[in-house]
This record gives C-alpha cells, structure tokens and sequence, in this order.
C-alpha cells in the first residue's frame, strides 16, 4: 500500500493538476493537521483516494468560502478519537496539540489521555477481531520524546507515547513540528512502531503483512 501523507504547509506543486501525475499510484492519503479544508478536498478528488485527516492546532473550526461555511472537508473522512477498518488495515487518529493559549484543538496532557482512552474499547475489538490492535496512528502532535520540542506549543504528548508502547501500531504518523534543517529527525522506531514526521508531504510504502508477522514474532520473543 502506498500512503501519501501530508501536514501543515499547502505544496504549490501538491495543489496543482500536475498532482494526478506526482501521485496517481496513492492508495491512501492521511492528513496530519493544519491543513485547510480545500485542499484535502482538492487532493481527494483529484486522486480519487480514500482520504483520512486530523485537524492541527491552528485549524479553524469553520472555514468560509464563496460557496458558503464549511466544518470538514468534503469526501474525507475525520480520524479523532474513532477506529476505522479501511480495507483491513486498522486506522486511528487524535487531533490537536498541547494547550499553550486558548482556542480549538488545544488540549492538557489529561485531556490528550482522555482522547486515548476513547480510542481503547475500539482497539480491543481489533485485537479481538483481528488479533492486532492497530495498525495506523495519525496524529498532529508528535509523541512525548520523540520529535518534540522543548517550547510548551510543540511539547509531545505523553499519552500518545503509552499508546505505541502497550498497542504498538506499525506507523504513528504525525505532524506540528516543521522541518527547516536537513538533518533533523523526522523517522523514530519506538519498540515496534515506525514514528513519521510528515512536515510538507511523504510518500510510504507499507506492508501491513510483514508487519503484522514481525510484531508477533516480537512478542513470542518477548513471552520466550
């Protein structure tokens, strides 16, 4: 499966019509946060991809336009707090950042592992469905450690980080923390999961099954 995954920068080149030719082959497209409405709905049409996103920090909770006021993208679909099976492949996200003013999609640590929890009873019934519990994280915010900042507004979150530890989902993709310097970290293996900083846009190819049969032989390893 190939993933188009995008965050907090609108790409000239992304939201042009030379898009179908860049990314045509897209099975799958994550929003991470930050993004305006009109263009997840502009790469959703464009590409004909099944389209998942979560709303930043700096996200507007309704966006106008000519046509009117809008309060989501149309023809995506809106992660936060739900699990979704998109043709096998386990998908959950959780929106917005640590709280460091007042607005939209600012939330303490507490109220980010209110967020989690919501998320558990679903991942219960993948495990017992599936025999997995995840296998997709798409947040804005990055975890606790691992791709933060030390100012307050790109502080991690330390729920995220019990999540990928205890559920270990094969991706956690995430955005908020922007890229300016080549060298800077943007891909963390945390146990079994592979964090993503997807700043700008990132192209992945992943294979559910290998990684499925590589978190079970982890945990027989473990239980040895």
């Amino acid at each position: 499966m190939k993933i188009l995954s995008l965050s907090d920068v609108v790409l000239s080149r992304i939201y042009s019509p030379q898009v179908r030719a860049l990314f045509g082959d897209i099975d799958l497209v994550l929003g991470c946060g930050d993004l305006p409405y009109y263009y997840l709905e502009f790469i959703e049409s464009m590409l004909d991809a099944p389209t998942y996103f979560v709303r930043g920090n700096h996200a507007e909770v309704v966006e106008y336009y000519e046509s009117g006021p809008q309060t989501h993208p149309y023809g995506t679909v809106d992660l936060h707090r739900k699990i979704v099976n998109h043709n096998g492949v386990l998908l959950g996200g959780v929106e917005g950042s640590i709280r460091y003013r007042r607005g939209p999609f600012q939330y303490s640590q507490s109220e980010m592992w209110l967020n989690i929890l919501k998320l558990v009873p679903g991942m219960i019934k993948n495990r017992i469905l599936y025999g997995r519990y995840l296998d997709i994280f798409v947040t804005h915010a990055p975890p606790w450690g691992i791709h933060d900042q030390p100012d307050l507004p790109h502080h991690g979150v330390k729920a995220f980080l019990w999540l990928l530890k205890v559920f270990q989902p094969a991706y956690h993709f995430h955005g908020h923390v922007h890229i300016y310097r080549p060298d800077t970290e943007t891909h963390t293996r945390y146990y079994n999961t592979d964090v993503i900083n997807t700043f700008g846009h990132l192209v992945t190819n992943i294979d559910i099954e290998s990684s499925i049969q590589s978190r079970v032989e982890t945990k027989q390893q473990v239980v040895k």
